[in-house]
């Protein structure tokens, strides 16, 4: 199989994508036991295209998944952790421009986190 390129690999569609990731990784299977068994030269030097083509579809599947999953929670009010923005830890626990305007401080932001608002249930 010749080298993989990964603009070609983005019009795919994922199930494409993991048949060529499995007939890759049977090539390269192959071309280890050529290795072994004292292969010419050719297919030794194939390894490394092989292994890196194996990187560039797994790194093609990845970054489609992660931007579909992107789409999804563009509009929700929580998203998972690896899809926030990373910052620093102290821009994370900065006031927001809301908290700025309403003027409180980093103490009382600490406090009510602490302390939150109680919620009662009223029985009719």
């Amino acid at each position: 199989m010749a080298k993989v390129k990964a603009h070609e690999l983005r019009g795919k569609k994922k199930d494409e994508l993991l048949k060529q990731l499995d007939d890759l990784k049977q090539e390269l299977g192959n071309l280890r036991v050529a290795k072994v068994t004292g292969g010419a030269a050719s297919k030794l030097s194939k390894i490394r295209v092989v292994r890196k083509s194996i990187a560039r579809v797994l790194t093609v599947i990845n970054q489609t998944t992660k931007l579909n999953l992107r789409k999804f929670y563009r509009n929700k009010k929580y998203k998972p952790k690896d899809l926030r923005p990373k910052k620093t830890r102290a821009m994370r626990r900065a006031l927001t421009k809301q908290e700025l305007k309403k003027g409180i401080s980093k103490k009382k932001k600490r406090l009510m986190a602490k302390y939150p608002m109680r919620k009662y249930a009223v029985k009719l």
